[in-house]
């Protein structure tokens, strides 16, 4: 096991971010609504080692909302929720994540990366804890903010069905 990483329960709904072997800091996240899984186009949370391949945002604004991984020029707000019911926000920053097992969650039809699996933020007012994204792990946006300052490019992620 690494001593730096982030583990990921989906039991719990907790990311936690370990340094050095101990826990330094921990977030409610919400996975997703379907469950666990690695198939392309089932709307699950894929399970095993990843890494982050990616960090997308660095800079921006709380809020910003990325449409295909970048900036759309927009930054979140109730009115513009209301214009948009039907999106699934993608804000503030994200940790695009790569699968790490060839056959379980890397290339082929369990490609992580190729599902665009991120952690990445999303409207404060949405709960957390409870399962309901189409397969990201969804995070408030200080959080998430604050994770993205703390997480290299390249860091191993576990994600989990138990804690």
């Amino acid at each position: 096991m690494p001593r730096d990483f982030l583990h990921i329960g989906l039991a719990s709904q907790r990311l936690r971010l370990w340094h050095d072997g101990a826990v330094c800091a921990q977030y409610a996240v919400s996975t997703a609504l379907n469950g666990a899984g690695e198939h392309t186009g089932s709307g699950q949370t894929p399970r095993g080692w990843h890494r982050v391949r990616a960090k997308i945002g660095s800079g921006c604004a709380p809020g910003t909302v990325f449409v295909g991984r970048r900036p759309s020029g927009e930054i979140y707000s109730a009115a513009l929720a209301r214009a948009h019911p039907q999106r699934d926000w993608i804000l503030s920053r994200i940790l695009w994540l790569c699968g790490s097992e060839p056959g379980r969650n890397r290339f082929g039809d369990v490609d992580t990366m190729r599902r665009y699996i991120y952690i990445h933020g999303c409207p404060d007012s949405e709960p957390l804890g409870v399962a309901r994204s189409h397969g990201c792990v969804r995070m408030h946006n200080a959080e998430v903010i604050a994770l993205f300052a703390s997480v290299p490019a390249g860091m191993p992620v576990l994600i989990e069905e138990q804690d």
